[in-house]
């Protein structure tokens, strides 16, 4: 699942292809290139095939410094990290691809040896909040980073 160098070009166009979908607070910058690089250097980026070996959905382990500072986390539940960029292509969306990234970030930061994960979702995310509510995660704060609202979500591991 650990994403490769040459998978480039295809999480970019996916990351890209959800830009302005119903939910999504991406941008055309953002996630672009440089998130790819971060994310490859710390071999932290994921992706998820199909039968045919198309990119369907990539997560990351990120450290965001801005998020990591948030004072919402909980202290007693540390080592933690945030996972984000969770992005599942249009014509696979409401197919589980989504927990099953999660479920494989979850795994990997346990293997890591952390106690909890936490994320950002965006305030108008109703989609997300209902599937992240259903898997037991916790709205532990709330903020505005990045000119966007969001909910401040948090899960023992």
């Amino acid at each position: 699942m650990h994403a490769k160098d040459s998978d480039k070009e295809e999480i970019l166009a996916l990351y890209h292809s959800l830009v302005g979908t119903e939910y999504c607070a991406w941008t055309q910058e953002y996630p672009g290139e440089k998130e790819f690089a971060y994310d490859m250097g710390r071999d932290a980026l994921f992706c998820l095939k199909n039968d045919k070996g198309e990119i369907v959905g990539t997560i990351t382990i990120d450290q965001d410094p801005e998020v990591e500072a948030l004072s919402c986390w909980s202290k007693d539940r540390q080592p933690s990290a945030e996972l984000s960029r969770l992005g599942v292509r249009v014509d696979y969306q409401n197919q589980g691809i989504a927990r099953i990234l999660l479920s494989h970030g979850m795994q990997e930061l346990k293997r890591q040896q952390k106690k909890s994960v936490h994320f950002l979702v965006c305030k108008t995310n109703k989609k997300a909040i209902r599937s992240y509510q259903k898997l037991a995660f916790r709205v532990v704060g709330e903020c505005r980073l990045f000119d966007v609202e969001w909910w401040c979500y948090e899960k023992e591991l």
